[in-house]
């Protein structure tokens, strides 16, 4: 259905921290309608720029923990991380010009 791939507590370190490439992680979970409603906007983005940065999506549910490590106390949040480290956070349902501009930030510089 997504042609963003799930990640959990097992892969984070490997799928997000260790990238050669900046990731935005999509902190989501099944029961969140604006959730819902951004996993299409993301998956535009990563159309338009997934050679230069990879997409993922945790299920804060299932992955209590990181979303603990890294503060969501909302959701959706979508957090850039670079080199191992968060480096830029939307939080709530936003258009896909807010999600290409913060991304396009990253993997200019990248």
């Amino acid at each position: 259905m997504s042609a963003i791939a799930e990640v959990s507590q097992t892969t984070f370190q490997s799928d997000v921290l260790s990238s050669d490439k900046p990731v935005l992680v999509d902190f989501w979970a099944p029961w969140c309608g604006p959730c819902k409603m951004l996993a299409p906007v993301i998956e535009e983005v990563a159309g338009a720029l997934g050679a230069q940065a990879k997409f993922v999506k945790l299920n804060t549910d299932e992955n209590p923990n990181i979303a603990a490590q890294y503060g969501i106390s909302g959701i959706p949040t979508l957090i850039v991380f670079k080199g191992g480290e968060a480096v830029d956070r939307i939080v709530g349902f936003v258009p896909k010009s807010a999600i290409t501009a913060m991304m396009s930030k990253h993997v200019v510089a990248a």
